[in-house]
């Protein structure tokens, strides 16, 4: 018989799952397999790492990357609009927020890029729908229940050794978007709070002392996979994350203190290859401009410090920072001092080895627009296949289900 009962098993592993959002299905390798922290975490790119932030809401891009080279800006915006002595100028059409000092310093030293009307057919103004669209990498009337992220996962772990934390969320629920067909990426908002897992020594001796009986149920071993997986990811993240030592100082907010933590785990040697955080609050109806103007100098704060934390250690050339929204707003302001949920929306990268810097590609036009929304020109997927193929030298069509047309940012 085995030395503990199912019963204890399956409450044992509830507790797990609940103290971490972690994959609940790992598959292959038994506990033999096992070696040492460093030995079972091998990379699985060349070295380059991707961090995806997520301005959750709705982010008004027209606000953000200002056309206040554009009139007709300015006249569907008399009061809610950036005026033009405001912008931090990119150049004779183009400025960022007032509050993106920062940015605009990475802009001016070629470590940023613009790419303006990104978005999809048929475009969905829910944000939660939209949000799943971006995150699954689907098409506006397909429903897939994995992310890209995740089947980077399902790609990049192909061999005997599961390793969920080439995929790390810096929040307490994971997205969709870093959720596989068969692993899935781990989430946790502070990597140290994870001991409660590998201080308990119930749980440790089970997920290290297990051995398989006949009369097992075949749950019992799914159980112990994920549970000999998760203290083992647990163990090497907690490590990296109290190695890591960030200088900068970052933005008392919790975004600040999300990039702070990606910071300590890619200081501290964390293996991981793709970070993914987020930045709420972006869903403007009313009074938008002071509440937009916050977020973004937080972001603009936070991106700053850890681009100078990435420098002194002589990693920035090795990162690319990718930001998004799951879809912008209006052109026309509405009677609120808002906007409401328009469709594309610019995307923004970061990083010490662009390709090509600068903005990327014409403006949005803001008079050729559907039912009072701007019109994609860029579908989002040739974004993430441009990383997948590029950055982290994937197949890009095996993650995303087809081919899309390639970008020239990396």
């Amino acid at each position: 018989m085995s030395q503990f009962s199912r019963k204890d098993f399956l409450r044992i592993s509830a507790l797990a799952s609940a103290t971490l959002m972690i994959p609940k299905f790992l598959r292959g390798e038994t506990p033999e397999s096992k070696s040492a922290l460093d030995q079972l975490f091998l990379p699985a790119t060349n070295g380059k790492r991707l961090i995806v932030v997520q301005l959750t809401g709705g982010n008004d891009g027209l606000n953000m990357v200002v056309p206040y080279g554009d009139d007709v800006y300015h006249s569907n915006r008399p009061t809610v609009g950036i005026k033009s002595a405001q912008v931090l100028r990119m150049n004779d059409y183009f400025g960022f927020n007032p509050g993106m000092t920062g940015v605009h310093n990475l802009y001016n030293s070629g470590q940023f890029a613009v790419l303006n009307a990104v978005g999809y057919d048929n475009p969905n103004r829910s944000h939660f729908r939209s949000l799943d669209i971006w995150h699954s990498a689907s098409d506006a009337d397909k429903y897939i229940q994995s992310g890209w992220i995740g089947r980077w996962l399902d790609a990049s772990n192909s061999g005997d050794i599961i390793k969920p934390h080439l995929a790390v969320e810096i929040d307490d629920a994971m997205s969709l978007a870093l959720k596989g067909n068969s692993v899935k990426g781990i989430g946790t908002r502070n990597p140290k709070r994870m001991r409660l897992l590998t201080e308990d020594q119930l749980l440790m001796q089970i997920a290290n002392d297990y051995k398989h009986h006949e009369s097992d149920h075949p749950l019992v071993d799914y159980l112990h996979k994920s549970l000999s997986e998760t203290s083992q990811s647990a163990s090497y993240l907690i490590e990296k994350s109290r190695a890591g030592k960030p200088k900068a100082i970052y933005p008392q907010h919790a975004f600040g203190k999300q990039m702070k933590t990606v910071a300590e785990l890619i200081l501290g040697g964390s293996e991981t290859v793709i970070y993914y955080v987020s930045l709420p609050g972006f869903d403007t109806h009313a009074g938008q401009n002071g509440q937009q103007n916050r977020l973004l100098k937080v972001y603009s704060e936070a991106l700053d410090a850890f681009s100078k934390d990435m420098k002194d250690a002589g990693l920035w050339n090795e990162t690319l920072v990718m930001t998004f929204s799951e879809f912008g707003r209006r052109v026309k302001q509405n009677a609120s001092q808002g906007t409401d949920h328009g469709t594309a929306n610019v995307v923004m990268l970061a990083g010490g080895n662009l390709k090509n810097k600068g903005v990327l590609n014409e403006a949005a036009d803001l008079t050729n627009l559907n039912e009072g929304d701007l019109i994609h020109k860029l579908d989002f997927r040739q974004v993430y296949a441009t990383i997948l193929q590029n950055w982290l030298g994937t197949d890009a069509e095996i993650v995303l289900g087809r081919k899309f047309g390639l970008l020239n940012f990396v």
